[in-house]
């Protein structure tokens, strides 16, 4: 039996991918044989310097957009990529750092949720194993605290190796910004937009802002912009496209500060707006997460008759700490001494778990919907649906 190789345009249907959904509904963005291969391997070239031969082994799945990027950039290469089905820490804490070790993998890529939950177990997991052949560590998902880019800087990377973070999205077919070899680095910031990557910050009038928080845009086009929502097309121009005449507003808050270097801070449509000041969560939950008892944090912003919004912190504890009065005050000014008294947190409360979508992003629409009792909407990007049982408890 014999088969022929369909012949296809560049611009002929590859796939569909659907987005994380944490904001709402996921959205099918359509992608071409052209457009997505191109983008991940420019990417993995460009920012990465991933080599033929060399080995990628990236924490994924293939629902998940770093899936098919993963496949398709490291196959255009010529090099390597590791798959492996099962738990980051089974049968022990060590396993991501024996696969690294086992397989010579020299670019591994990571979430900050996942490092935060190695970082308990110490850094003896990773030492036990030879990561000499690993050049760099990549990161995306969700954005860092600094004292868990620290400790994976320091200990996997021998504090001489790069973190390369990087964000874009399933519509993007890879990164908007991105770290590389050869500019400094900042704990938790991109060197800057990836080749290609027309990027820029704006405020709300349309103009190029440094210094501030503004919303990530990109003014041209790119080779693996996704071609629509599949069966959406008002949808997708609502999105992206009418905001600002002919550029792209891609829906996450970002900055750039007197060094050049960019940061995100989170998706606007998560942004806190407390007297007058635009917080982005994830300054809030860098500051909690960065306490000794803290696993992990989400911040929401709630209604408040006087300030617009007010803060409240959802806070998921490591296992041999408890929730007491005294943790609740620290944490409320952790917080306040860092941000200020305007924003200081109405309320810090202790869950044991939190909403999140399978490629470990964050809920927070599930979880301030579920504090004001309004209905939760599409929860179809849920993990865990027992994890809004355990934000109602905290509540």
């Amino acid at each position: 039996m014999t088969s022929t190789t369909e012949r296809t345009s560049a611009e002929d249907v590859l796939m569909i991918i659907y987005t994380s959904g944490t904001t709402g509904k996921p959205k099918g963005a359509v992608h071409t044989h052209c457009g997505f291969p191109i983008k991940a391997t420019q990417d993995m070239v460009h920012c990465m310097d991933l080599k033929p031969g060399e080995c990628m082994y990236w924490i994924s799945d293939m629902g998940w957009m770093m899936g098919p990027w993963l496949v398709f950039g490291t196959l255009c290469i010529g090099a390597t990529m590791l798959f492996y089905d099962g738990a980051p820490d089974y049968p022990d804490p060590g396993r991501v750092w024996q696969l690294v070790e086992d397989h010579g993998v020299t670019h591994l890529g990571v979430s900050p949720t996942l490092i935060r939950a190695l970082r308990v177990h110490g850094p003896e997991p990773v030492r036990a194993h030879d990561l000499s052949r690993l050049r760099t560590v990549g990161s995306t998902g969700s954005p860092w605290d600094p004292e868990s880019w620290s400790w994976l800087f320091e200990h996997a990377l021998g504090g001489r190796k790069p973190i390369l973070n990087y964000s874009g999205g399933t519509e993007i077919s890879g990164g908007i910004l991105c770290g590389n070899f050869f500019k400094p680095m900042k704990a938790c910031a991109f060197s800057g937009p990836v080749p290609g990557m027309d990027a820029d910050v704006f405020d709300d009038g349309g103009e190029p802002v440094r210094g501030k928080v503004g919303e990530l845009v990109l003014k041209q086009p790119w080779i693996g912009m996704t071609r629509g929502f599949w069966r959406d097309e008002e949808r997708y121009l609502d999105t992206y496209w009418r905001r600002f005449e002919n550029v792209w507003v891609h829906g996450d808050f970002a900055a750039v500060d007197e060094d050049g270097l960019w940061y995100i801070l989170g998706r606007s449509d998560d942004t806190i707006k407390v007297a007058g000041k635009r917080l982005g969560p994830a300054e809030v939950e860098a500051l909690v997460n960065a306490d000794e008892a803290v696993a992990e944090s989400a911040a929401i912003g709630v209604p408040h008759d006087v300030k617009g919004e007010e803060l409240v912190v959802f806070v998921v504890l490591l296992p041999d700490q408890d929730p007491t009065t005294g943790l609740r005050r620290r944490l409320i000014e952790r917080v306040t001494a860092a941000l200020g008294k305007p924003l200081r947190p109405a309320e810090i409360k202790f869950a044991s778990a939190l909403p999140k979508t399978r490629n470990a992003k964050i809920m927070r629409r599930l979880i301030r919907a579920t504090y004001l009792g309004r209905d939760a909407g599409d929860t179809s990007s849920l993990e865990d649906p027992s994890t809004m049982e355990a934000i109602r408890d905290a509540i």
